[in-house]
């Protein structure tokens, strides 16, 4: 029946849409994201990137007039529905993405991008308190086009991480475009997260069916995607590849191959398609992703989707429930934390002091090594100030 009201829909704005002209009363100019239907036809999402009452209908012919893709920011007249209608529609497009339709139309394809290792720093150190994002510039350092992992068991600071490392993204790059994707999360939890992060914040709770978390999702995957082909840098924080994987499982129709912890072979797919979208490009514009995976929460499932994800990322940040139940914060592992070709992120000097740093806490046990490294930051200003003490102690 819904689909046979939008084909309605479809013919009438279709006769409507033309130069876009319309009574001043009746129009007005509204911006969206273009969330496509299988049917050809679209809508712009209003309000985040949940359906709503409230979302503008987009016609065919007008997706395929301005090569229209799925998570295209579109500003345009609207109109109020006629008639049967449900919904507003779209009578004439104004701008995509903020630029002229017709200019939107020539802009590359994201999978078409060549992928590169990241090489431009994303530093996080901010105020010399902030000890967190200085142990992190240090043992696993971000670059633009991360893809990395936040491997966290229940309670071990993961939230408070996420927030450090989304505020000193937007301190230290305000050029980065930052959104939080929170799925299957406490609508307490996303409100704070709202009120803590300088950023865009996405969320389907868990009081949602697992369909929901996956097509605000992937809607949330196909508009960063059309921010890095108009060369963009984009943070994408996601909490977390396992509730994300889980609803696909949820979701997903039965293939057969059913792995342990009921996990379905075809379900983990989807995330992964998610995870691996993450690059630097060599075109110009990249997408970091920065993703939460659980641990020893004592489901099976939960420890299967985190062996499938393990080694796809280039970057991989431990967090210790032991450190935080002696209150030793941030509790990070740092033997086990690590980003691949580091080398390519710091200035050559830098790394050979890192490297130091490193052959000395690997010699400690984790909860010895976080200690050292935390009281030997509070005694400096900076990291630069602290790197340049190893080299100093080392030179004697």
């Amino acid at each position: 029946m819904a689909v046979k009201e939008n084909q309605e829909q479809d013919k009438k704005t279709r006769k409507s849409e033309g130069s876009g002209n319309a009574p001043a009363e009746d129009v007005d100019i509204r911006t969206g994201t273009l969330d496509l239907l299988p049917d050809g036809f679209g809508f712009l999402r209003t309000r985040g990137y949940n359906q709503s009452d409230n979302d503008i209908y987009v016609s065919m012919s007008q997706i395929r007039r301005f090569s229209l893709r799925r998570g295209d920011e579109v500003s345009g007249q609207v109109r109020e529905p006629k008639d049967s209608e449900k919904y507003n529609a779209l009578l004439k497009i104004v701008a995509v993405n903020g630029l002229d339709p017709e200019e939107a139309r020539d802009r590359p394809t994201f999978d078409r991008l060549t992928p590169l290792f990241p090489t431009e720093r994303l530093r996080l150190e901010t105020e010399p308190t902030d000890i967190a994002t200085r142990v992190i510039d240090l043992t696993t350092p971000i670059g633009k086009g991360q893809r990395g992992l936040i491997v966290s068991p229940p309670k071990a600071g993961k939230t408070t991480i996420l927030k450090q490392i989304a505020n000193s993204i937007t301190a230290n790059n305000p050029d980065v475009y930052l959104l939080v994707l929170l799925v299957d999360e406490r609508p307490e939890e996303v409100t704070d997260m709202e009120r803590s992060v300088n950023g865009e914040v996405v969320s389907s709770t868990f009081d949602q069916p697992s369909e929901n978390h996956i097509q605000v999702a992937e809607l949330v995957l196909d508009r960063v995607k059309r921010l890095v082909e108009s060369g963009r840098d984009v943070v994408v924080l996601l909490d977390s590849i396992t509730r994300l994987a889980r609803a696909y499982n949820l979701s997903a129709p039965a293939s057969g191959r059913i792995l342990s912890g009921g996990v379905d072979s075809t379900a983990l797919y989807p995330p992964k398609k998610f995870f691996g979208a993450a690059r630097n490009v060599e075109e110009g514009g990249s997408l970091t992703i920065l993703a939460t995976a659980l641990v020893d929460t004592g489901s099976r499932m939960d420890e299967v989707i985190f062996e499938e994800f393990k080694g796809t990322g280039n970057m991989e940040l431990h967090l210790d429930r032991r450190l935080a139940d002696k209150r030793i914060f941030p509790a990070i592992d740092i033997e086990r934390s690590g980003t691949r070709k580091e080398e390519l992120l710091m200035e050559e000097e830098e790394a050979i002091q890192v490297w130091k740093l490193r052959n000395v806490l690997h010699a400690l046990d984790p909860g010895a090594a976080i200690e050292l490294l935390i009281s030997k930051l509070r005694d400096t200003k900076d990291n630069a100030h602290f790197l340049k003490e190893i080299q100093k102690n080392s030179a004697k």
